[in-house]
């Protein structure tokens, strides 16, 4: 749920809260897609409240702690995590190294209710989402956003003493101003599998606000953990300057040595890089997102992140790692530069002004991970996908568009000094938000969305690609999904216009990444976010988007 990004084939983009609808109930957030706390009178709609195939909760609309609901348990080979009966996207999840059985995820959770009087409730919390049986069983927790009226952007990490820490966006009320203010960076913390949660503690502030002159705004954090109480935190910073003017997205760090409780002075990591607007070689070039951390078998935390690589051509990005201190925080070594992304100005279909895929609306962009073998110092893997294999320049229409996305990775054997030549999955169609984790045995695995299943590239099932030997970079393919999901029509949620009347009610908004974790005990553990399941809300049915699991060997 990105709040603010760059959209690095056409600057720097602010993102619209728009006020709910009648038609769609939840719109489509321009560009960032935050769902804010409002109030918004319904007229003329049954008052019969939800209805659905998983309708077995009942919502809460407060900032609570605690339990809120169970799941009944199940043994299917995917699980409906979600036991309050409201949307979920941008899925994570890890294991507790100390108890395999427990694992958390978590997602952007969307609280709805439809009131007498013809009011719609809504909050938008990140639930704690545990499991004490490996997932045949989850339940909710709440955890405590104090004077946050939002939460954003997900992210999840075990330590070695089985403390999970939670990190996302928090966001304020700016005061007679509407919207809100600049997002912090919030990390909460769990000693007991995920049950009870501390109060988060803020890593960074945000400043200003979305009418602000100008502002700081902090996106897309994401979390790694190790040993006795340490963790690190990564994200953009988005300096703008007079009326919003774009000037720099560097990635920043925080590290906790103390479980939680005290965060480092962010520090800015991303380095220098040779390719920038108006830089040349060795000039220090900041225009980054998507940075993720990974705790390496030589001690050191790798960094990857996208940078504007060609915006004077292609418009395309690429990816860079640096290599971070893990006990101040700071970057040692990097920026080193593993491939060029083919996501660049004509490289997508282009929807609402945001990159899409055939016959699509929902927004996409190549954002990956970086994973570390911990089997081998030194060796990693950064993911992500693009159109490299694609029909290229794409038509501007997504329906007038034949897309077919791969999911690409580059491995390096010297603690990211160097990196091999990409590698697709080179597999028909679109497959896309692939994330990565190296299991017990060093073998790489990849999860990611997948519509080779279906001739016409609109519906999609969840893939995991299993590495056959460490380092081969050779995948053996199993479908986790058992049902597969249609964004191309019919979301109850994320449904804006219309574009094409074969189409209606296409999603817009998926979220940005699906997560998997490597489980101690062997195998991987997977989270996405599905669309099997139906549900009826302000009168209209369509398509869900629920958090499911998968476990694989």
């Amino acid at each position: 749920m990105s709040v603010f990004r760059v959209d690095l084939r056409r600057s720097l983009v602010l993102g619209a809260v728009v006020a709910l609808t009648v038609a769609a109930v939840i719109p489509v957030m321009a560009e960032d897609d935050v769902q804010l706390p409002v109030t918004h009178q319904v007229r003329g709609l049954p008052m019969a409240g939800v209805a659905g195939t998983h309708s077995n909760g009942v919502s809460s609309f407060k900032n609570v702690s605690g339990l809120l609901c169970t799941t009944t348990t199940s043994s299917a080979a995917n699980v409906n995590t979600d036991c309050e009966g409201r949307p979920h996207n941008e899925t994570a999840i890890a294991v507790n190294p100390t108890n395999p059985l427990n694992m958390v995820s978590a997602a952007n959770d969307y609280q709805l209710r439809l009131a007498p009087g013809g009011y719609i409730y809504e909050t938008a919390y990140t639930r704690a989402h545990v499991t004490f049986d490996g997932g045949k069983t989850w339940a909710e927790y709440g955890i405590r956003y104090r004077s946050y009226i939002s939460t954003g952007d997900p992210g999840l990490a075990f330590d070695a003493d089985g403390t999970v820490y939670s990190s996302t966006l928090g966001f304020l009320w700016s005061q007679g101003l509407g919207c809100c203010t600049a997002p912090d960076i919030l990390v909460a913390h769990s000693t007991d599998g995920g049950k009870t949660w501390s109060d988060p503690s803020k890593v960074a502030t945000g400043t200003g606000n979305f009418t602000s002159v100008s502002r700081n705004v902090l996106d897309k954090e994401a979390i790694t953990a190790w040993g006795h109480g340490n963790a690190m935190v990564t994200w953009t910073k988005y300096n703008d300057g007079q009326h919003g003017s774009y000037i720099s997205s560097p990635i920043m760090a925080s590290v906790t040595h103390d479980g939680g409780k005290t965060w480092s002075t962010p520090a800015e990591i991303s380095g220098s890089a040779a390719f920038c607007i108006g830089a040349t070689g060795g000039t220090k070039c900041n225009q980054d997102q998507g940075s993720v951390p990974v705790v390496g078998a030589d001690g050191f935390v790798y960094v990857s992140f996208m940078n504007f690589a060609e915006p004077t051509t292609t418009g395309r990005d690429q990816y860079l790692v640096v290599r971070v201190d893990p006990t101040t925080g700071h970057r040692v070594a990097g920026p080193w530069k593993v491939s060029l992304i083919y996501d660049g100005f004509t490289d997508m279909p282009i929807a609402a002004g945001r990159p899409t895929y055939q016959d699509s609306q929902f927004r996409s962009w190549s954002f990956g991970n970086i994973a570390s073998d911990p089997t081998t110092a030194g060796h990693l893997a950064v993911v992500w996908y693009d159109m490299r294999n694609s029909t290229l320049p794409a038509p501007a229409d997504p329906y007038a568009a034949a897309t077919n996305s791969d999911v690409i990775v580059s491995q390096s054997w010297n603690g990211g000094v160097t990196w091999s030549a990409p590698k697709a999955l080179t597999i028909a169609r679109d497959q896309f938000q692939g994330w990565a984790a190296y299991d017990t045995d060093g073998l790489l695995r990849i999860g990611f969305f997948d519509r080779s299943y279906d001739a016409a590239n609109h519906k999609y099932g969840y893939t995991l690609a299993t590495e056959s030997s460490s380092g081969s970079l050779t995948f053996a393919m199993t479908q986790l999904t058992t049902v597969l999901s249609d964004p191309t029509k019919n979301d109850r949620w994320f449904s804006g216009v219309t574009p094409n009347p074969a189409f209606p009610h296409p999603t817009t908004f998926l979220g940005d990444y699906s997560g998997i974790a490597a489980n101690p005990a062997g195998g991987v553990v997977a989270v996405w976010t599905d669309m099997r399941e139906s549900i009826t809300f302000a009168g209209r049915t369509g398509a869900d988007e629920d958090m499911f699991f998968a476990a694989a060997p």
